[in-house]
């Protein structure tokens, strides 16, 4: 049963206004950030007769908020919220007050955000939240793709509890070297039911000594092993993860994961975000973004983006004009002639991997090799063939209607002329030299997004949990964004 109870912190306003300093983001979040607004969303998923009282989704919002702000495990983030002070204050928390059980973020996510579209609603609230404070002026939109490791990289789980318990023994043993007499016997078969088992066994035998279960570099291997554990015997996350797929950040750096389609505008705000599995194409995601954008209040006059994004589809959509007979917008990004001419459409099933260089099939299989025409074809266009492996198109699963039985396997690309030349006299302008110098904005906010949010690598399985991941980030990093441009103002 679900209870609207507001927090009473009156008794404990002036001891907290002593210990939290007026610049601690979680007080400026606090401040500036009306959480209403989750309850609104989340109410329908709860019972408001029967039952025992729920947890305040607020709460339980701002205990995953916490977790992605500071990167920690549902077990530490818990854990810290017993003695800092600042993150009692942020929970609505009496110095006093006792904290969850971290499993209740488990069910929480589960239960309550599964169906939810937290991602763009976190979003249209942050830059809500900007608007009303002033701080977006600029009508341009930088996009770009950055990409995410699934949880288990491909690896089968039994393979990542060997990783993690090996680790957390390694760290045992720096503290204590007489644990090894300790020690569970290891498993040696291939089983993940009697690996789980043996992982739980190593997880009690370090907990039966305090004293160095407590250490913070074993604590915190210790929590990352029993939370792997848990999740595998609540089966919330699975290791051959089905919506994760195989793309590349060049010709031999492949990764298994997911990609986050991500546009920011001048003030280095996110104002929209798609996730895909790994292997998708860029191109294809730039009308969705700036839609989303324009959607959630910013205006958009250029957009930014790399070469991968200058298809023939988008550089029409970029010239389409109005009704007041203005176009779109103006695309800044440099023509790729293989992106510019985009897939023909009897293959739609072939696209360009910029990162690559190569044509990738529907399987996700790369060309190994190219040749390029010296001589136009009739109609004046340039000619590209791009070989596939035949040995892997044999035993390709989704072979049929594409590969024919022959010896080799052979995709041909024209180039053709159109709204391209348009764009390559522009390119030649001193207006889309200076704007195409902001690009880099986006390279730095994707930087930030890896190294101090932990999204580098995806902290669940399956795209669901990924936009779970993508929506607390986001809205933390806009959050601190909005802090930074209201100090500059």
């Amino acid at each position: 049963m679900l209870k609207n109870d507001q927090p009473q912190l009156n008794l404990y306003a002036d001891f907290y206004d002593k210990i939290i300093p007026k610049d601690n983001l979680l007080r400026q979040i606090k401040e500036i950030v009306d959480f209403s607004f989750i309850y609104d969303e989340l109410e329908s998923k709860y019972c408001l007769t029967n039952g025992r009282n729920a947890e305040s989704p607020i709460k339980l919002f701002k205990y995953l908020l916490l977790k992605c702000i500071a990167v920690l495990s549902d077990v530490d983030v818990v854990e810290q919220s017993r003695y800092d002070m600042s993150f009692k204050y942020f929970l609505d928390l009496a110095p006093t007050d006792d904290v969850i059980d971290p499993s209740t973020l488990t069910k929480f996510r589960k239960q309550r955000l599964k169906d939810e579209n937290l991602l763009d609603l976190l979003i249209t609230k942050s830059i809500e939240i900007a608007m009303e404070k002033g701080v977006i002026k600029s009508k341009t939109l930088i996009i770009d793709a950055t990409h995410t490791f699934a949880r288990y990289n491909s690896k089968p789980i039994r393979e990542v509890l060997l990783e993690q318990s090996k680790n957390l023994r390694k760290a045992v043993y720096q503290a204590d070297e007489s644990m090894t007499e300790k020690m569970p016997e290891k498993n040696h078969e291939d089983s993940i039911e009697k690996e789980t088992v043996y992982c739980k066994k190593l997880i009690e035998t370090i907990k039966a000594e305090p004293v160095i279960a407590e250490r913070p570099d074993v604590k915190k291997k210790l929590n990352l092993l029993e939370e792997t554990v848990n999740d595998t015997e609540e089966k919330l996350y699975e290791s051959d993860d089905k919506d994760a797929k195989m793309g590349y950040k060049s010709s031999d750096d492949p990764f298994f994961g997911y990609k986050s389609h991500i546009a920011i505008n001048s003030e280095r705000l996110i104002t929209a975000v798609k996730i895909t599995s790994g292997e998708k194409s860029d191109s294809k995601e730039l009308i969705g973004l700036v839609e989303k954008s324009r959607a959630n209040g910013q205006v958009v006059e250029d957009v930014l983006a790399d070469g991968a994004y200058a298809s023939k589809e988008n550089l029409e959509y970029a010239a389409k004009k109005g009704e007041n007979g203005q176009r779109n917008f103006k695309l800044i990004s440099k023509l790729n002639p293989i992106v510019t001419n985009g897939v023909r459409q009897e293959n739609k099933d072939f696209i360009y991997n910029k990162d690559a260089d190569m044509i990738q099939c529907k399987a996700g299989c790369l060309s190994k090799r190219k040749f390029v025409y010296s001589n136009p074809d009739p109609s004046g266009n340039t000619r590209i063939l791009y070989y596939f492996d035949v040995k892997r198109c044999r035993e390709c699963p989704l072979k049929e209607g594409c590969y024919k039985g022959g010896k080799t396997k052979i995709y041909v690309l024209r180039i053709k002329n159109g709204v391209r030349a348009e764009h390559e006299e522009f390119m030649k302008t001193d207006e889309f030299k200076t704007k195409a110098k902001e690009r880099y904005k986006i390279e730095a906010k994707n930087s930030e997004l890896k190294n101090q949010h932990g999204y580098r690598k995806a902290v669940g399985g399956g795209i669901h949990n990924m936009e779970l991941q993508s929506a607390f980030t986001i809205f933390a990093v806009n959050l601190k964004r909005i802090f930074k441009l209201m100090d500059e103002k």
